[in-house]
């Protein structure tokens, strides 16, 4: 079962740490260290739900239609080269100037407005349920009997990418503000996803 765990750490991993609104919130809260626990949780614990949630779903979904298996790969292979084009484009041409969460400190965050931020970025994203539900799902369900190592995996990625990103902020932030980590950053998700793509696509070749 560890072939489908490092499946499921790979994907997770490429996917979550695209630059977004809920990485700079983050890192700013990391580099703030204001509130950092309860934001750390809430972004691991609501991926996990949402991976949960995609794996049973579809999975449901594939016991009563098996011939939908065939379309979840084909689909899953065209996100992840797609993804994966759109990483290769910014790793050449970067569009942006990093990861920043700003250096002026700003007033403090309460509390209940980090928390309410917090599943406001996650919650209300609606590339968290096409990337973290069907994708993942669909995906985890094309390893059979694998599929829960699977989302063991990405469920493990996103509690080692939030906490790193959280707890590490003052380092990571400082390495993921320049232009040049990114673009090293994007090359290697957009060859991940490609390799992910052949290997999801392997069985229906074969």
């Amino acid at each position: 079962m560890f072939a489908p765990t490092l499946s499921g750490f790979g994907l997770g991993l490429s996917l979550i740490v695209a630059i977004g609104a809920q990485n700079v919130f983050v890192l700013r809260q990391g580099v703030r260290r204001e509130h950092l626990a309860a934001v750390v949780a809430i972004c691991a614990l609501s991926d996990i739900a949402l991976i949960a949630a995609g794996i049973a779903g579809i999975g449901a979904a594939l016991e009563r239609m098996p011939w939908l298996l065939d379309v979840a790969r084909w689909a899953g292979a065209a996100f992840l080269v797609g993804y994966g084009g759109l990483a290769a484009r910014r790793a050449v041409r970067p569009g942006g100037s990093g990861l920043t969460a700003g250096n002026d400190p700003g007033r403090a965050t309460t509390p209940a407005a980090a928390i309410a931020t917090c599943l406001a970025l996650t919650w209300l994203n609606p590339h968290v349920y096409l990337d973290t539900v069907f994708l993942l799902g669909s995906v985890a369900n094309t390893h059979g009997d694998g599929r829960w190592a699977f989302g063991l995996g990405a469920a493990v990625a996103s509690v080692v990418w939030f906490t790193a990103l959280g707890f590490g902020a003052r380092l990571l932030g400082r390495w993921l503000s320049t232009p040049r980590a990114w673009r090293i950053l994007d090359g290697v998700i957009a060859v991940l996803m490609l390799v992910l793509a052949a290997l999801l696509l392997a069985p229906t070749l074969g």
